[in-house]
């Protein structure tokens, strides 16, 4: 009994270390990703100029106390301070190009010293944030209030006679910029979204493994004599695996509608681009890969690396504005990263086809990118 049991094991370790693609990419895995997290949370990711916090200042008040309280905001080390128009800070929050917007009101400093000496209402100065850094909002709150105590010190020559006052005479407001005024951030909307993109990636794996086993198995061959051309064959795969992969995302919203409220509140249009232009690019990429490895199994280890990697730092598992500036930058070349930008656009955004239109185009050509190498190289 222990004979034939140990003969198997050997059997099946020398198979497995035969293929050393295979060996190396469960390594290598494992390794990498670690070592990513520890550097994006262990405190390796940058310096201190490179992860401050983007917000744009409205000064509606233009007078020199107010644009005192903008001035400390742009000598805080944590914050990218940069102006904008009235009419623009909430669509600049709304559509992600950034964090906060600080709004200064007119007759701030008038009212502020009313509120002051004679106990009337205190003025508000608002910061409008983006509900999905939840954590950076509340910093930039704290930063506001520490500039205006430090404009109010220096009009009364000194910061710590301003840090004496009893009470604040001025109230710093905060509101999640949503797809509508009073609608609260739903981050299922995100996480369906991240889930949904990392499933129909392994699916799309499975496509190209499943490829590579018939083709080693003669059933390609057989497929093959039949009297239709390569690229149908492996067209009409790509395009079945897109339409499974399409239903799974609708089915995956249609859940997170039912059960947890995630809405489209945008674009619907643009809604049903974003998943049909990505389950093509999914499908595709399947085909692609099965021209990388040699083998099934080879295959399959180097695609959950790939996989992994572009789920990664597309930011379906951690939000990408965590990252370091410089990764940032290089993320937007990454169809997971158009795929979640546009999800999140049409969910809670709330935005319009226009703003996702880039993003459906670019997932397009690169399934059709994939689709080419792999009828080109298969045989």
């Amino acid at each position: 009994m222990l004979v034939p049991f140990s003969a198997l094991v050997r059997k099946d370790l020398r198979l497995f270390f035969l293929d050393r693609r295979a060996v190396l990419m469960s390594v290598v895995a494992p390794i990498f990703i670690a070592s990513f997290f520890g550097y994006i949370f262990g405190g390796g990711a940058g310096n201190q100029d490179d992860s401050r916090i983007p917000v744009v200042a409205v000064d509606q008040d233009s007078t020199p106390f107010s644009r005192s309280i903008v001035d400390h905001l742009k000598q805080d080390a944590y914050l990218e301070v940069k102006a904008a128009a009235p009419d623009r800070a909430r669509d600049l929050v709304r559509e992600g190009r950034t964090t906060a917007a600080i709004i200064i009101p007119k007759s701030f400093g008038v009212d502020m010293s009313r509120a002051f000496f004679t106990g009337g209402s205190k003025p508000e100065v608002q910061v409008l944030g983006d509900p999905s850094h939840a954590i950076e909002m509340r910093m930039v709150q704290g930063m506001v209030q520490s500039a205006v105590m430090q404009s109010i010190g220096s009009l009364m020559g000194g910061s710590a006679r301003a840090q004496s006052l009893l009470s604040l005479p001025f109230q710093v407001s905060s509101e999640g910029v949503t797809a509508h005024r009073g609608r609260l951030y739903n981050g299922y909307a995100h996480s369906f979204g991240g889930m949904g993109i990392q499933f129909l990636l392994m699916v799309g794996v499975e496509v190209g493994v499943s490829l590579l086993l018939a083709r080693q198995q003669g059933v390609w061959k057989r497929l093959s004599a039949a009297p239709v051309s390569k690229a149908t064959l492996l067209g009409s795969r790509t395009f079945s695996s897109a339409l499974t992969s399409m239903g799974t995302l609708v089915v995956l919203f249609a859940f997170a509608r039912i059960v947890f409220g995630v809405r489209i509140q945008g674009s619907f249009a643009g809604f049903v681009g974003i998943c049909a232009a990505f389950s093509l690019m999914t499908a595709a990429f399947g085909l692609f890969i099965a021209t990388v490895g040699k083998t099934a199994e080879a295959t399959r280890a180097i695609a959950i690396l790939v996989t992994l990697l572009m789920v990664m730092l597309g930011g379906g598992w951690v939000p990408t504005f965590i990252f370091p500036r410089w990764l940032q930058s290089l993320t937007v070349a990454i169809p997971t990263r158009w795929a979640m930008d546009g999800l999140d656009a049409v969910t809670w955004r709330g935005l319009d086809f226009s703003h996702v239109a880039a993003p459906i185009g670019l997932l397009m050509l690169t399934a059709v990118f994939f689709a080419a190498i792999a009828v080109k190289r298969w045989e």
